[in-house]
């Protein structure tokens, strides 16, 4: 008995402040979004009637000189080896087993710099903008062959 009276007021002054409510004077100052854990994402579009128009230009000039594969370019499919296929969507990051290649210098010139923290890559057919610490999709030129 002597011991059980101990551990139970022990044990009710340990449970108290985890069961406590938010004091009355907290969050008076700033305002604290409960859910901090998230991150809000806005993207907006930044590839536009001119992005593609120098995109089309580039890749008539690459197909005019033969750089792609001779098996490849009997496809007409951009150059895109068989079974890839589109696998990333906007607002998200890109998978990791994804092969992303860095856009020429030319067409990075021709394009633009990209808004700060983002650059350009082509996955495939496609040429996307994706935030550099996240790897998430922000913006894409969609199926390149197509334009």
């Amino acid at each position: 008995m002597r011991t059980i009276v101990p551990l139970a007021v022990a044990g009710l002054l340990a449970a108290g402040p985890a069961v406590a409510g938010k004091p009355s004077w907290a969050g008076k100052g700033k305002k604290v979004d409960e859910r901090s854990g998230l991150v809000e994402v806005s993207y907006s579009s930044h590839f536009g009637k001119r992005e593609r128009e120098v995109v089309r230009n580039y890749i008539d000039a690459q197909y005019a000189r033969g750089h792609c594969p001779p098996g490849l370019a009997k496809k007409h499919n951009g150059c895109m080896p068989p079974g890839h296929a589109k696998r990333w969507h906007m607002g998200q990051s890109l998978p990791g087993d994804v092969i992303v290649y860095d856009l020429s210098p030319r067409l990075t010139i021709d394009l633009g710099a990209p808004p700060r923290g983002h650059r350009y890559v082509r996955v495939a057919s496609d040429i996307l903008m994706i935030a550099v610490g996240t790897g998430m999709v922000v913006d894409a030129l969609s199926d390149l062959n197509e334009l």
